[in-house]
């Protein structure tokens, strides 16, 4: 892979995310489909989107940009019907998506070290992050050539925790986090990755 550090944390960041859409709209498994559609269209109820002008506010997107995203989500689902859970779901996925790709510097680092903070506690434990690694690197190592390393989830983590826990206690809180991200020319600059993604 070309990308490094915290630019390659980015891409995967978004990878996992794509993934858990993927995952949270039952766009992952096929065995299932029909048994799924016969269920879904006997007890899907119609949900009508919030007016675009009140999307576009309580997200970073334009109304172009919600747009796409719509016409995205059609081709997924032509019908356009889903169930109440399911449209929290998008509803809750968008706005991620707008703050992830639209957020400030601080809302993207909030929300990143969120997603490592599995049991959200305010602290980021060595087997959190080996456990996020260790499902990037599952995901990224079937498609990349040459294959990752079986260590490499585990050496990421030392490279973090070196790096990120300043006060060596073995856990990274969010101000510890939040600090040496802004002091490191690297990781702000994969902060722009998103910018220009829709």
């Amino acid at each position: 892979m070309n990308l490094e550090g915290l630019e390659m944390i980015a891409v995967l960041i978004l990878i996992v995310l794509f993934v858990k859409g993927l995952e949270k709209f039952g766009l992952l498994n096929p065995d299932d489909e029909d048994s799924k559609e016969d269920e879904f269209e006997s007890t899907t109820v119609r949900h009508r989107p919030e007016e675009l002008d009140l999307l576009e506010a309580q997200t970073k997107f334009t109304k172009k940009e919600l747009q796409v995203l719509y016409r995205g989500f059609k081709n997924e689902c032509p019908s356009g019907v889903v169930n109440e859970e399911t449209f929290k779901d998008i509803y809750d996925f968008v706005v991620g998506l707008s703050l992830l790709l639209r957020g400030t510097v601080n809302e993207k680092l909030f929300w990143t070290f969120n997603l490592y903070d599995i049991n959200k506690d305010g602290y980021v434990t060595r087997e959190e992050m080996l456990n996020i690694m260790k499902a990037i690197y599952d995901m990224m190592g079937k498609y990349t050539l040459p294959a990752i390393k079986e260590e490499a989830p585990y050496e990421h983590v030392e490279k973090f925790f070196q790096k990120m826990d300043r006060n060596k206690d073995g856990v990274v809180t969010i101000d510890e986090f939040i600090d040496t991200c802004k002091k490191d020319e690297n990781i702000m600059q994969s902060m722009q990755l998103f910018e220009n993604v829709i």
